[in-house]
């Protein structure tokens, strides 16, 4: 079971990826897993709430999910 200070770490560095290349933070997951042979899942039970929520929106936005009622900005 990682330790809230390893999500922390790796949601950092997957948080930075994703800016770094201009991409989705799924995109820079796989873009990860990918060029360092880690596996999707063992990622996924690295990563804190704050990204999971972030993905989430990300989802919602390209409607891989269902879109929720939002009070408009």
């Amino acid at each position: 079971m990682p330790t809230r200070e390893e999500k922390d770490q790796f949601s950092l560095m997957i948080e930075e990826r994703a800016i770094k290349l201009s991409v989705t933070h799924m995109d820079a997951i796989i873009d990860y897993c990918s060029k360092s042979g880690m596996e999707v899942e063992v990622a996924a039970s690295l990563l804190n709430t704050t990204i999971k929520s972030k993905i989430e929106l990300e989802a919602r936005e390209l409607r891989f999910l269902p879109r929720t009622g939002q009070l408009p900005l």
